[in-house]
């Protein structure tokens, strides 16, 4: 029996205008999460969503969030954004000088763990910290903007992502985000990957439901 492939719509592909509208249509379309990418123009030479906008998105949404912090120092944050109460809170290894105290943090508010690691970190960044980590994010492109196309060495990643986690006997879940569809989807949940990130393949699509059954090869 194949294992369940949870879809989780980046907001940040979703039509701004009518966010409380886009976020009950995905919920119906059968999402798993909603991903929240916050961005500060500093760790990422973009800027996205914050506390008072995600506040907002929480009052709407029926389904677990999945908060991204693609920023600096983000332990100052973490307080701020526990308070939204995300099934995952997930800081970039490359973005702290602490990794375990930062997942150490983010555990005393009771909220599950996730790491990123950008498309040129390497593994061995969580290696030693694995037994930590809930959520394991590898980054298919360069964080910062939506759209972009798929970094096929990602695959590979995925993979050894996947034997490590064996290895170790961690229930560590592994993400995939960015230029997630139909082709690519299928490519990295053969990799080892539970939980796919999908902005534009959701979002640009007539038919929600179509396209997130659609991403799970139903």
């Amino acid at each position: 029996m194949s294992h369940y492939i949870a879809i989780a719509p980046s907001l940040l592909a979703a039509d701004f205008s009518t966010l409380a509208t886009e976020i009950q249509k995905v919920e119906t379309a059968g999402a798993d999460y909603l991903h929240v990418d916050v961005m500060d123009g500093n760790f990422v030479p973009n800027i996205s969503f914050g506390p008072v906008v995600i506040e907002a998105i929480a009052r709407h949404a029926t389904m677990p969030l999945d908060i991204h912090l693609m920023i600096a120092n983000p332990d100052q944050y973490i307080a701020e954004f526990a308070k939204f109460k995300p099934e995952y809170l997930v800081v970039h290894a490359e973005a702290t000088k602490h990794l375990h105290r930062t997942l150490q943090l983010i555990q005393s508010f009771g909220i599950k763990t996730g790491v990123a690691l950008n498309p040129g970190t390497p593994l061995t960044a969580i290696e030693e910290v694995l037994p930590y980590v809930d959520l394991l994010l590898i980054m298919s492109v360069n964080p910062g903007f939506g759209g972009q196309t798929f970094i096929p060495e990602a695959i590979a990643k995925i993979e050894r992502a996947k034997q490590m986690i064996v290895y170790q006997g961690t229930k560590t879940k592994i993400q995939v985000d960015g230029g997630i569809n139909k082709t690519t989807a299928a490519a990295c949940i053969a990799a080892g990957a539970d939980i796919l990130v999908a902005g534009s393949s959701v979002f640009g699509a007539t038919d929600y439901h179509q396209a997130i059954v659609g991403l799970r090869g139903e």
